[in-house]
């Protein structure tokens, strides 16, 4: 079982989520994020003064799948997310000791779905 967690552009969700469904992939939870990577926010004036936003808006995606899921729902999110410019987002796998549903008590694999 493995978590997998991306970071991408909030344009880019719809084109996220049509892709994993594409692939039946179809848990996920997503959470508005800021963060800062290659590019590094930029500069605004406000009211006339100059203020440096380097925290950018992302969208955090994080999916549960199990091992035969790892490799076809990183392929949908890089395949919904990729525009080829700085500030695509990453993706992060890691590895799920348990996973227990809490309604009916299921444990790893069948908790998962």
């Amino acid at each position: 079982m493995k978590l997998i967690t991306a970071f991408i552009q909030p344009e880019k969700l719809n084109a996220v989520k049509q892709s994993l469904f594409d692939a039946e992939i179809f848990k996920l939870s997503v959470t508005n994020a800021l963060g800062c990577g290659q590019q590094k926010g930029y500069h605004e004036s406000y009211r006339g003064a100059d203020i440096e936003v380097n925290l950018l808006k992302k969208v955090r995606i994080e999916i549960a799948v199990n091992d035969e899921f790892v490799q076809p729902t990183i392929d949908a999110i890089i395949k919904g997310a990729r525009s080829g410019k700085i500030g695509d987002g990453k993706i992060f796998v890691t590895e799920l000791t348990e996973c227990i549903r809490i309604r009916t008590g299921e444990k790893g694999k069948e908790a998962i779905g």
